[in-house]
C-alpha cells in the first residue's frame, strides 16, 4: 500500500488552457513569450516558466498568456508577479536593501580579480 501510495499525489486536474497553446495571434505571442523567458520558475528555480515542466510553471504561463490576450501590458502583468511572488519570480531583481549584495558582488569580485592580477604582475617585473 505504502508503495503506490505517491500514484495518488499526483494532481488530478489538467493543466490551464494556455499553459502549453499559443495565442493565436503571432505579435501577443511573442510578446507572451518574451516575458516569460525573464520570470523565473519558483519550483525549478534555474529556469525559467518558459521552459519549465511544473504544474506551477504551467499555471504561471497561461495566466501571462490569459492576461497578454485581455490586453494586459508585460510590464504591468510583471509587477502583479512581483507582487504576489517577491522579486525572486524575476531573473532581474530591482536594486533595493535586500537585492544591493546581489549587484554589488559582481563588482567586488572583478576589482579583487584585477587587484590579485596587478599585484601578481608586479612581483614578476621586480
Amino acid at each position: 500500500m505504502l508503495c503506490i501510495s505517491p500514484a495518488f499525489a499526483q494532481p488530478v486536474t489538467p493543466p490551464a488552457h494556455y499553459a502549453n497553446v499559443q495565442l493565436a495571434d503571432p505579435a501577443k505571442e511573442a510578446s507572451a513569450r518574451a516575458l516569460m523567458e525573464t520570470l523565473r520558475c519558483l519550483v525549478c528555480q534555474g529556469q525559467s516558466i518558459a521552459d519549465s515542466d511544473a504544474d506551477m510553471a504551467a499555471d504561471m504561463r497561461a495566466l501571462v498568456r490569459e492576461r497578454i490576450e485581455h490586453g494586459e501590458k508585460p510590464a504591468s502583468i510583471r509587477d502583479w508577479l512581483i507582487a504576489r511572488y517577491g522579486d525572486y519570480v524575476t531573473y532581474d531583481p530591482p536594486l533595493s536593501g535586500l537585492t544591493w549584495p546581489l549587484w554589488l558582488t559582481p563588482i567586488l569580485l572583478l576589482a579583487i580579480g584585477g587587484w590579485v592580477v596587478r599585484s601578481s604582475f608586479r612581483r614578476r617585473t621586480r
